[in-house]
């Protein structure tokens, strides 16, 4: 596939490669509430096919973007397929965006179709009304139950078409990493960026049409889309996917499916220990002895085998053949992931990020290293700059940059091809350690990002707001210990709280902050709102010293 000149070549040649090679074998699945709905290698070929056409005969032209607005699904995969052969560039969406964030996305890329399920179809039309350039929606899913849109199950045939054909360098996807500003980012990656992850994931972890992979992250993920979905379909995985995060919901796919292989983030595993100690503590006192007694056993045993067979009860219920998972998104408490490995799950951190479309480095079976986020995957070199501490990559993963904003993509892309990671770190042996940020980014525990500016251009509308700043802190203590919080200072405008004490003051700017909030999607609201009367320290050029801010009401 990765020999192929052209874009839409290579999307079709797999399509077509797979079809013959895995026709009848399950490609995709989810668990509805009439069963397990699957797309076979075969369907999903003839889907992609069928919307493509459709695309084509509604007026999609190379370039042309194409939003996708759905949770996760089988169809999912057909739409992204269809997208590249019709020439559209593919706009995944996240689902958890207010309307506000979606506006302000899709006024940017300026979409001529959105593809969305019926979960989604009411906040589609709003976004065609408030969206000039959309013309078209399109209905992955319920098929027959609604003639005023077309729908993928729907559509038929349409033979003897001419599919697009385009450079690697083409735009295949853009991924959104911020929305709410009025000035989002996009990342614009090419066919060229997702065939090189495609090949560096399969050196790292060659998987088999044997294997079943279970998918909790959300399709708009670029993680998901290159890795947990595009590299390992690439490898004839079945993909199964969970209607939700409960245990219950995950362990019961497992099971069903005999899950082998998974991508999580850090929260999921954590989530994982949670729910094994919880069993174990309500389980009796003789056997809460029993559980200690092994686990300190397993501890010194080398082998994954043994310690996987000593607590097969516990992998008996994760469907017996689970064997590893790959975690990645934010950083992975050493403590869960000691505790997992030594009930046998092998887990293996890796890192990326939007713009290395993701993946960067990871651990794998040979070559993996506690604490580390792994060696750089094959075709991607790094360097540490000697004068911040600053991971530098390059390879043919990195982004072509972000749409429309070519100053703002020479920040990051040095003349010489060097993406700035804004991360500090250290690299030892060819393992990397992540060691701080310089990032302002804040990574919350289910590997959420937010972008501090894009809260405060929300906040910064309040017209009794003087200044203000926006901030993570970490957790102290409990699930989440470690792990970071949206937090907000405030300096109001003198006028607004005359009169008032502190604490009618600070009630007043915390409700303030709330109205505000709605603006925003849930995760990327402040859980710690501060009010300070005191302007804030500024440097030479009027900026807010975030640092400084932060290093104040961290230990508050």
């Amino acid at each position: 596939m990765e020999n192929e000149k052209t874009g839409s070549t290579n999307v079709l040649l797999f399509l077509e490669n797979k079809t013959e090679e895995l026709g009848n074998r399950i490609a995709l699945g989810t668990r509805s509430a009439l069963g397990w709905q699957e797309l076979t290698y075969r369907g999903i070929s003839v889907l992609s096919k069928r919307l493509a056409s459709y695309l084509m005969s509604i007026g999609v032209d190379k370039g042309d973007k194409v939003a996708i607005l759905s949770e996760s699904m089988p169809e999912w995969g057909a739409a992204i397929f269809a997208s590249a052969m019709s020439g559209g560039t593919t706009v995944p969406l996240d689902i958890k965006l207010t309307m506000y964030e979606l506006i302000s996305i899709l006024d940017n890329c300026k979409p001529k179709i959105i593809i969305t399920s019926t979960t989604y179809l009411e906040t589609a039309e709003k976004l065609k009304e408030g969206i000039s350039s959309v013309e078209h929606i399109i209905i992955m899913n319920d098929a027959g139950k609604q003639t005023k849109y077309a729908c993928l199950h729907d559509m038929a045939d349409m033979p003897d078409r001419k599919w697009r054909h385009r450079s690697l360098n083409s735009t295949a996807f853009i991924i959104y990493t911020s929305g709410t500003t009025g000035d989002p980012k996009g990342v614009e990656i090419s066919f060229k960026n997702v065939l090189a992850q495609i090949k560096s994931v399969r050196e790292c972890f060659p998987l088999s049409d044997k294997d079943q992979l279970l998918s909790i992250l959300p399709m708009n993920h670029l993680f998901e889309l290159t890795v947990g979905f595009l590299s390992f379909l690439n490898q004839g995985v079945s993909i199964y996917y969970s209607k939700s995060l409960k245990p219950k919901d995950i362990f019961e796919v497992m099971q069903s499916k005999k899950v082998t292989f998974m991508v999580a983030v850090p929260a999921f595993l954590k989530l994982v220990k949670t729910s094994i100690e919880a069993e174990v503590a309500q389980s009796g006192k003789f056997n809460q002895f029993m559980f200690k007694l092994m686990y300190n056993i397993a501890s010194f045993i080398p082998f994954l085998s043994v310690r996987k067979l000593i607590f097969r009860k516990i992998h008996k219920k994760l469907g017996g053949k689970f064997h590893t998972c790959v975690s990645g998104g934010a950083p992975l408490d050493l403590e869960v992931c000691k505790f997992l490995q030594t009930i046998g799950l092998r887990i293996l951190e890796g890192y990326g990020l939007s713009e290395a479309s993701p993946v960067v480095a990871t651990n794998v079976v040979k070559a993996a290293k506690f604490g580390s986020v792994g060696r750089p995957i094959p075709g991607v070199k790094a360097k540490i700059d000697k004068e911040t501490g600053e991971l530098l990559i390059k390879g043919d993963n990195v982004m072509k940059g972000y749409y429309q904003k070519p100053e703002l993509t020479k920040e990051v892309i040095d003349e010489d091809g060097w993406l700035h990671t804004g991360d500090i770190a250290r690299i030892e042996d060819g393992f990397i350690f992540i060691t701080g940020r310089i990032k302002n980014m804040i990574v919350l525990s289910g590997g959420k990002k937010v972008f501090p500016e894009e809260v405060e251009s929300v906040m910064e509308q309040s017209e009794h707001f003087k200044e203000l700043c926006v901030f993570g802190t970490k957790r102290k203590g409990g699930q989440k210990d470690g792990t970071e919080d949206v937090t907000i200072v405030v300096v109001p405008k003198d006028e607004w709280i005359e009169g008032l004490s502190d604490e009618e003051a600070v009630e007043k700017v915390k409700k303030e902050v709330k109205t505000l909030s709605q603006r925003l999607s849930s995760y990327k609201r402040p859980v710690n709102v501060y009010m300070s009367k005191e302007p804030l320290p500024r440097t030479a050029t009027t900026k807010v010293k975030r640092n400084e801010v932060k290093a104040k009401y961290q230990e508050v």
